[in-house]
C-alpha cells in the first residue's frame, strides 16, 4: 500500500499544502479511501475517531470542486455543531490555495436568518447537522441541485442520536447522480440498510480497531466502587502525566459535580454538557483546545467533535451506556503517532459492560491497581502541574470582519504589542469573534495591548476569559 501523498492524483496546490502542514505519509484509512473517492466511487469506510478520515474525504472534495460558481458541490453531514466547525476548519485549511473557496457551516446555535443570508451569497462546500440541513431544504433556502459529493461523517453517531429520519430526508433530496460516502467508527445494521438504499456498488473499507490503535493507546481498567471514584480520579490525574485530559461521565449531574470538585481543588477544569448555550460551548472548547483548560469533563453527546492536539489522557469516570461508544471516547487520544492513555473505572456490577467493551475492541483492557484509600478520602488534591500555563483572550471581531491569525499575531508581537512569539498560542477565528491563547504571565499585558491598539485599523473589545 502506497502512503506517499505524491502518489495520488492531486493538484500541485493540494500537494504543496499537504507538505506545508507536515503530512509526511497517509494513514491507512487515507491510503485506502482517497484513491477510491478520487475515482468517483461510493464508499463505506469504518475507522476509529482520530484516524485521519477528515482529510481522507476533504482532499478528494477539494480536488473536484468547481470554483467558478458559488454552488454547493459537496455536502458533509456531522452529528454536532462542534464537529461541523472542526470539519469546516480542516477543509478551509487544506483548501487555502483554492482562491475564492467558501465553506459554510449550517448547524444549530446560530440564527436561521443569518444562515439564509450566507446561503444567498453562495458556497462551494456545506457542512452541517442533519436537523438544520433538513430545515433549510424544507424552507427552500438550500439548493443542492449542483451537488456532486455527499459525506456522512460519524454516521453511526448520527443514527445513535436520533437523526435517521433527517438523514433519510436529506439523502432523498440530493441528486441521483452523485457520490456518497459513509465514514463511521462502527458498522451497525442501520448503516448497512442506508448503504443498500442510497449507494451504488459501494466499496467497503475496514481499518481494524486493534490494528489502528496498536502502540498508540494504552487501554487500562481499574476496579473502583462508586463512593471512591472521585479519589480514583485524583489518582488517575496524578499518575498519568498529561497536557490535557478528557473525563467522560454519562449525565449532566455527574459532569457538574466533577467540575465543581476539581475546580475547588485548584485543578484547571471546565465542563461540557447539552444544556450549555452555544456561546458557552464555543468558549469552553476554545479554552480546552488552546491549553487554557487542562481537564474537560463532558457527556458523550456534548463531546462529539472534540479534536484536541496533544490529548494525552481519557478517563471513563462512568462506563459508556453502549460498548461502541467506548471507541469514540478513546479515539481522541493516541493520535498522529503519539501514545495516549485511556483508563476506565469499573464497579463490581459492571463486569458485563467491561466484557462487552473488550469484545468490541477485540482485546482485553490492561488491569491496573491503585493504593487502597478510605471512603472518606473523596476530595481531589490540588497539584501545581494541573494548572494551565495559558489564558484565553476573546476579541470582538472574526472571520466576517476579515480578521486573520496574522493580524492578531502582528498586533501582539509588533512594536505596539511587544510580546514574544513564544508567548502566543493557538488563534481560533470564528465568524464574529476570535479566541487567542497567550501565556498566563503576560495575559493582562496582551489584553491591554489589543484593547488600546488597532487590528487592521480598527479597535475591538478584548476580554480575558476565566
Amino acid at each position: 500500500m502506497r502512503t506517499d501523498f505524491r502518489s495520488l492524483e492531486l493538484s500541485s496546490d493540494l500537494l504543496e499544502v499537504v507538505a506545508e502542514l507536515g503530512f509526511t505519509a497517509m494513514t491507512e484509512i487515507q491510503a485506502r479511501s482517497i484513491p477510491l473517492l478520487l475515482a468517483g466511487k461510493d464508499l463505506v469506510a469504518q475507522s476509529r475517531t482520530g484516524s485521519g478520515k477528515t482529510a481522507a474525504f476533504s482532499l478528494p472534495i477539494l480536488q473536484t470542486l468547481h470554483l467558478a460558481t458559488r454552488e454547493p458541490n459537496a455536502l458533509v453531514l456531522c452529528p454536532t455543531r462542534e464537529l461541523s466547525a472542526q470539519v469546516a476548519r480542516e477543509i478551509r485549511k487544506l483548501g487555502r490555495r483554492h482562491k475564492g473557496l467558501r465553506v459554510l457551516v449550517l448547524a444549530g446555535g446560530e440564527a436561521r436568518r443569518l444562515q439564509e443570508s450566507a446561503l444567498a451569497e453562495g458556497a462551494h462546500v456545506i457542512v452541517g447537522t442533519p436537523g438544520r440541513l433538513r430545515d433549510h431544504l424544507q424552507r427552500g433556502s438550500l439548493d443542492l441541485s449542483a451537488l456532486r459529493t455527499v459525506v456522512l461523517d460519524e454516521a453511526d453517531r448520527m443514527l445513535d442520536m436520533g437523526f435517521e429520519e433527517d438523514m433519510q430526508a436529506i439523502l432523498a433530496a440530493v441528486p441521483k447522480r452523485r457520490q456518497l460516502a459513509f465514514f463511521s467508527a462502527t458498522y451497525p445494521d442501520s448503516i448497512d440498510a442506508m448503504s443498500r438504499k442510497y449507494q451504488s456498488a459501494p466499496t467497503r473499507i475496514t481499518v481494524a480497531i486493534e490494528e489502528a490503535q496498536r502502540g498508540e493507546i494504552r487501554h487500562l481498567a481499574t476496579m473502583v466502587e462508586q463512593e471512591l471514584k472521585l479519589e480514583a480520579l485524583r489518582w488517575a490525574l496524578d499518575t498519568y502525566p498529561h497536557e490535557s485530559a478528557l473525563v467522560f461521565a454519562n449525565f449532566k449531574a455527574s459532569v457538574s459535580k466533577l467540575e465543581t470538585a476539581l475546580s475547588s481543588a485548584g485543578v484547571s477544569v471546565d465542563c461540557l454538557h447539552g444544556d450549555l448555550e452555544q456561546f458557552d460551548r464555543d468558549r469552553v472548547m476554545a479554552k480546552f483546545r488552546n491549553g487554557s483548560t487542562r481537564v474537560l469533563v463532558a457527556t458523550d453527546v456534548a463531546a462529539r467533535g472534540i479534536d484536541v492536539a496533544g490529548l494525552d489522557l481519557i478517563v471513563n469516570y462512568e462506563l459508556p451506556t453502549q460498548p461502541e461508544i467506548y471507541i469514540h471516547r478513546v479515539g481522541r487520544t493516541g493520535r498522529a503517532g503519539k501514545t495516549g492513555v485511556a483508563i476506565s473505572f469499573v464497579t463490581t456490577r459492571e463486569k458485563d459492560k467491561l466484557d462487552a467493551i473488550e469484545q468490541v475492541i477485540g482485546a482485553p483492557l490492561e488491569r491496573v491497581k491503585r493504593a487502597r484509600v478510605e471512603a472518606t478520602e473523596t476530595r481531589v488534591s490540588a497539584a501545581p502541574e494541573h494548572d494551565a500555563r495559558m489564558d484565553t483572550l476573546r476579541v470582538s471581531g472574526g472571520r466576517k470582519q476579515k480578521i486573520r491569525p496574522g493580524d492578531i499575531l502582528g498586533a501582539l508581537t509588533g512594536e505596539a504589542g511587544g510580546l514574544q512569539g513564544s508567548d502566543i498560542g493557538k488563534i481560533e477565528i470564528h465568524d464574529n469573534f476570535t479566541y487567542v491563547a497567550v501565556a498566563r504571565s503576560v495575559s493582562h499585558a496582551a489584553q491591554k495591548s489589543l484593547s488600546d491598539g488597532r487590528i487592521k485599523g480598527k479597535r475591538f473589545r478584548v476580554a480575558l476569559e476565566r
